[in-house]
């Protein structure tokens, strides 16, 4: 019995383990004597792309309903480290450590926040970086539109002007009111670098500063945190602003488990992968999504985002099990680039190509970023195996849909 061993269950991972089954079950008797194994420290495909909304109803999927029906094993295990030599993986589980072999490897532990030695920022400051994470700030809100008025109470400061912290601060009027705490409040966005979105662009960012400056978002521009304390975040420009939720989005790394495997890497820690998802020198290991790098254009290498860990996915799964058998393998290529960022109330902004010009903005660009995070992204979750397969084709998906008129 041949083992493939996929490590995560993020955007990458499911899909990998998934194609994995799609292409076991195509080959027929060349088939059936592999076994596809994912491990993730949970027990559920975390929709981690909307873990800054209001709602958290919709975005942990239980993984046995995912992969119960294409027979694919699944356990729950910290991933401890990695020894490519002896195809060997070091596992805490419920039951203790544990030594698990391969014979070919998925690498799709994805990314982590990463949290600078800053006073204070360990003990006093949220993420939304896990469903865990977001589970935990909500509790915290909900806790405080239950308590009396109090200094900082209903201030919230996010750290990290980038993708991540502008939605969680465009989205965070919406979530106060949600937990109880309405009347006056205050969102302050803080970033080192002396604009909102530093990498979105020029054309972007006015719509940008516009949205925010509409929901009433104030900004700290040029100035980085010193210390957090319970009563509020200090900045090294000597400001201390009152606040008892701080919420730290500054700057992902690829799991350090990485590390593991020697060879290059990219300045986020993240693994070169060839255009089949095979990790350079080290036969046998592939890897996916936020863990990885690939050039898919023949130009730009791919970024930490679901729309390209999903097709990175399905395509290494697809190869993983092409390899292990002889099959040719399918190189992957995607020759478009979108952002869709949601701007809470205000709206959201879709922007295209690498350059980020402004396709459409506002509550139709709004409309575009729900059917991505509603339905575009999500599994099927009839339990079919045949709809799961055919979501698991090694194939890349067309842009996704605009409504109204473009923004010209």
């Amino acid at each position: 019995m041949a083992r493939i061993v996929v490590l995560g269950a993020g955007f990458a991972g499911l899909w990998a383990a998934i194609g994995a089954a799609r292409l076991r079950e195509a080959i027929g008797d060349a088939g059936r004597d592999i076994e596809i194994r994912l491990i993730d420290r949970n027990p559920y495909h975390n929709i981690r792309v909307r873990n800054y909304e209001v709602d958290l109803s919709e975005v942990a999927l239980p993984l046995a309903q995912l992969l119960d029906p294409v027979d694919v094993v699944h356990g729950i295990g910290e991933v401890e480290a990695i020894d490519p030599v002896r195809r060997a993986i070091s596992l805490v589980t419920s039951s203790g450590k544990e030594k698990l072999g391969y014979d070919r490897l998925v690498l799709a532990l994805g990314s982590e926040v990463t949290r600078p030695d800053i006073p204070g920022l360990a003990e006093h400051a949220f993420d939304v970086d896990s469903y865990a994470a977001a589970l935990r700030l909500e509790g915290h809100l909900i806790s405080l539109g239950r308590s009396a008025p109090s200094p900082g109470r209903s201030t919230v400061v996010v750290v990290g002007a980038g993708f991540t912290g502008i939605e969680v601060a465009a989205e965070m009027p919406e979530r106060l009111v949600r937990a109880g705490i309405h009347g006056s409040r205050r969102i302050v966005l803080v970033d080192p670098n002396p604009a909102v979105g530093a990498t979105i662009g020029d054309h972007a960012r006015p719509i940008i500063e516009t949205a925010l400056s509409s929901l009433e978002v104030e900004t700290r521009l040029g100035v980085q945190v010193a210390s957090v304390d319970a009563s509020g975040v200090r900045l090294n420009s000597g400001e201390f602003i009152p606040a008892q939720t701080v919420i730290w989005c500054a700057g992902m790394r690829a799991s350090r488990l990485a590390e593991n495997f020697p060879g290059a890497r990219d300045r986020l820690g993240r693994l070169l992968v060839d255009p089949f998802m095979r990790v350079a020198d080290l036969p046998g290991v592939f890897a996916a999504g936020d863990v990885a790098s690939s050039v898919v254009d023949g130009l730009h290498p791919t970024v930490m985002s679901c729309q390209f860990a999903r097709p990175m996915g399905r395509f290494a799964g697809h190869n993983v099990v092409a390899d292990l058998v002889g099959q040719p393998m399918l190189p992957l290529r995607i020759d478009w680039y979108v952002t869709v960022l949601d701007l809470g109330d205000w709206g959201a902004l879709y922007t295209e190509g690498w350059g980020r010009e402004v396709r459409n903005s506002g509550q139709a660009a709004k409309a575009t970023k729900q059917t991505i995070n509603r339905k575009r992204i999500y599994p099927p979750l009839t339990g079919s195996k045949d709809d799961l397969f055919a979501a698991a084709a090694p194939m890349v998906q067309a842009p996704p849909p605009t409504y109204g008129a473009p923004r010209r």
